[in-house]
């Protein structure tokens, strides 16, 4: 960051330092004027792709950097995995005008801190690039929702490891396990035989492929079938 004093000469006013990453000339000259108007902003490089943008990195060394996705030579995913590899203090905040699940999902795996489209409103730009530079993600809400959607997609799809695969009775006895009782006391709980307990606890380590009670409580807790005193 740089830093400056205001108008009275007082206390520094810190500057956050951008660099612009799009193949589109037009567009980056629209989204600079906008930006320069911005205090506690200032653009200090361009560039117009993904090789340009990583050198520019190492060069420069930017606050952040609002990266479009589809650009020549090196696309802003792999571009973005790169810097923050390479430069994991630099934020990279996605501008693109893909919505695709798949690009959202890359770009952010690839180390974006941020994912928003080119048709919000240039305020939420700004707050994005403000959140973003303060350590938080920062997510389009229409982008929130495909997050949300794949969330809940990877849920359902686990299968041994997702406590959906247990029945509601293997769910009372796993809750029963991990809090310490024995077989005989689920048995008198449950109203079931000893055996058919058994046959539940077999049952429950196979769905869950976990072989010790230990590893059973482990997991109850995790999943908030159970609870610490």
């Amino acid at each position: 960051m740089l830093s400056k004093l205001d108008a009275s000469g007082g206390k520094d006013t810190m500057i956050s330092t951008v660099i612009l990453c799009d193949d589109h000339k037009i567009f980056r000259e629209g989204l600079r004027s906008l930006i320069e108007k911005q205090s506690d902003m200032k653009i200090i490089a361009e560039s117009s792709d993904g090789r340009t943008a990583v050198r520019l990195s190492k060069e420069k060394s930017p606050d952040i950097i609002i990266m479009d996705i589809a650009m020549p030579e090196l696309n802003g995913i792999e571009t973005t995995h790169q810097i923050i590899k390479n430069y994991p203090k630099i934020k990279v905040l996605i501008l693109s005008m893909y919505s695709d699940q798949r690009f959202v999902l890359k770009a952010m795996e690839s180390g974006a801190s941020g994912y928003l489209l080119k048709d919000s409103a240039f305020e939420e730009l700004v707050d994005a690039i403000h959140i973003v530079l303060s350590g938080q993600i920062y997510l389009s809400p229409s982008i929130a929702s495909i997050f949300v959607k794949s969330y809940i997609t990877n849920l359902q799809k686990k299968d041994s490891h997702n406590l959906k695969a247990l029945t509601d009775r293997e769910r009372e006895v796993l809750q029963l396990l991990s809090e310490g009782k024995t077989t005989k006391q689920i048995s008198l709980t449950l109203g079931i035989s000893g055996k058919t307990v058994e046959t539940h606890r077999q049952k429950i380590m196979e769905k869950l492929n976990i072989s010790s009670i230990a590893e059973l409580t482990k997991y109850a807790l995790r999943e908030g079938l159970t609870f610490l005193d």
